[in-house]
């Protein structure tokens, strides 16, 4: 945590080259929104990092608990809802950003142990910093 990301882009396209930690990707628009199709849209990039989170935080619950997880597969969509039409939402006007995450534990568990690391998903890092208020401070570089 702290590592500098770094993505830069021409102005030309959305295409965009992201480098952090000695790693390399990219990111981009799906065709059908102008782009090239690249790589994973941005909002592809933040369901993935929520997903991969997750992973290991289950995971590293499970291996400190020496539970037979043998693994688990997070599934992620976003979508905006009307307001109005959620229930356990706080804002009843506009629309609002909703990620559904379905997670798949395999391994011989019980019951209350698969009820343990459902629970235990929703303490991941990343989880929380979505869940929390952020602040977002910008800057103009020379």
């Amino acid at each position: 945590m702290g590592d500098e990301v770094i993505v830069r882009g021409s102005a030309g396209g959305f295409a965009q080259e992201i480098t952090a930690g000695g790693h390399s990707l990219v990111s981009d628009e799906p065709a059908s929104a102008g782009g090239g199709g690249t790589g994973l849209d941005p909002y592809g990039l933040l369901l993935a990092s929520l997903g991969s989170c997750t992973s290991m935080t289950i995971g590293l619950y499970a291996r400190r608990k020496s539970w037979p997880l043998e693994s688990v597969t997070v599934r992620l969509r976003h979508s905006r809802v009307h307001a109005t039409d959620c229930a356990d939402c706080e804002t009843k006007e506009g629309s609002i950003d909703r990620i559904d995450r379905d997670i798949e534990l395999t391994g011989d568990l019980s019951p209350e142990q698969r009820t343990r690391l459902l629970e235990i998903a929703s303490r991941c890092p990343v989880h929380r910093t979505l869940t929390s208020e952020i602040d977002i401070k910008t800057r103009l570089r020379e």
